[in-house]
């Protein structure tokens, strides 16, 4: 007997159809004589819906109550699993974030998980119950509903089973595993067998959006051997796992591409010891992630500072920079919201030379311009204008010969 965690996406229960679909899934993993816990995602476009009443009831919702709204997606689909798996003869519970509890910090929205008390769960899989409970969500020190930011739900199921030592984590979703790169842009994207957690870290914090970034890190941090699985055929997925001989081998392993990018540029910035830190630091403060930063040479004192933020958090962040670049005398603060960002992933480039300028010349030949640069051991971004992205994702595709690499369909 083996204890396993799967996780089903909005998409993966976006029906009551689909819904059915997967509780005849987890039927069968239960009827194989394994314990099962079901993490469960809202149904596909209700956390959109939830954020645009938001929005249009106030610009800036209060972030408190912002919480309270999103996670009630999940509500409706642990619940209709639940009784779903009931109609067809099983035990099953479901359990909402702070039922468990999942304790969380008081991020909202983007809250980490701190401790999950998981004597409630045990018990109920002691007494032959199948377990479905709430991704995106848990429960702060004051009893406050705590959202986990989009994707959260893979961070829930992956904590789980850590916290549970599960045997394996089954991530569902409407992709059948990881691919070279976005298989809807790029017709001979190739699946991979396995992946490093290192190469999926990058990955998903450079805009693949098949596994939210903490949920590998969680992953990574446990030993959490994660299998990205399709929720509508049977097919072997991608292992996400620790790093092997065999990953070394391959140079690039994958392409990813984020448009949810904006650029801001606080101009003729004050160049002394601590002007960085009074800029950034309310950003930070606000829960706002700054990723590629450059700050030119400085002439006369004076010294231009280029950053990038989420899109989501655009206007807040431009919001908040205004204030600083005021309060600390710089000139003047542009913007632009029409770009992405490309990354080639490859933890062969660690020991391989040249990858950069391939990537650099590859996209000169087509006559796109690079804004900005941003590397690591197994990574090289770019920022670009985002109405070249389609076209740098396929032409670096062809050059890294990624669509030739040849997938092994053995078990894994």
């Amino acid at each position: 007997m083996a204890l396993v965690v799967q996780k089903y996406g909005g998409t993966s229960v976006g029906t009551v159809e689909k819904i059915r679909n997967v509780a005849r899934r987890v039927a069968r993993t239960y009827d194989e004589g394994n314990d099962v816990i079901v993490v469960v995602s809202a149904m596909a476009g209700e956390t959109d819906k939830l954020v645009g009443l938001a929005n249009e009831m106030c610009e800036f919702p209060n972030e408190r109550e912002y919480d309270v709204l999103v996670a009630s997606g999940e509500q409706v689909s642990i619940s209709l699993l639940s009784m779903c798996l009931q109609s067809m003869g099983y035990k099953a519970k479901s359990y909402l974030g702070w039922q468990i509890p999942i304790y969380t910090d008081s991020a909202h929205s983007t809250a980490r998980i701190k401790e999950i008390r998981d004597g409630n769960i045990r018990e109920d899989l002691r007494s032959g119950s199948i377990v479905v409970v709430a991704g995106f969500q848990g429960i702060d020190q004051d009893g406050n509903i705590a959202t986990l930011g989009r994707g959260g739900s893979d961070t829930s199921a992956v904590a789980v089973a850590a916290a549970l030592k599960a045997d394996v984590c089954e991530i569902y979703t409407d992709v059948d595993g990881i691919y070279t790169t976005d298989p809807r842009m790029v017709s001979d994207a190739t699946k991979v067998e396995k992946i490093s957690y290192d190469e999926m870290l990058e990955m998903a914090s450079l805009g693949a959006k098949v596994l939210q970034i903490r949920s590998v890190e969680f992953a990574k941090k446990y030993d959490v051997v994660i299998h990205v699985r399709s929720s509508f055929n049977d097919n072997q997925g991608t292992l996400v796992m620790k790093e092997d001989a065999d990953m070394e081998t391959v140079l690039v392993s994958g392409i990813a591409y984020n448009k949810n990018e904006a650029k801001i540029s606080v101009l003729k910035v004050p160049d002394t010891p601590g002007i960085a830190a009074e800029l950034f630091s309310p950003l930070s403060e606000a829960n706002i992630t700054v990723d590629m930063i450059i700050q030119n040479v400085s002439h006369d004192g004076l010294t231009d500072m280029t950053f990038t933020v989420p899109r989501t958090d655009f206007k807040k962040a431009l919001k908040i920079v205004g204030e600083s670049a005021n309060k600390i005398g710089a000139e003047k603060v542009i913007s632009n919201e029409a770009i992405a960002k490309v990354s080639i992933i490859g933890v062969g480039m660690r020991s391989h030379s040249g990858i950069a300028s391939k990537m650099f010349s590859t996209l000169a030949g087509e006559g796109v311009n690079i804004q900005m640069i941003s590397t690591s051991e197994i990574k090289v971004s770019c920022i670009i204008d985002d109405k070249y992205t389609e076209l740098a994702v396929r032409v670096l595709h062809d050059a890294f010969e990624l669509g030739q690499i040849e997938v092994k369909e053995e078990d894994i």
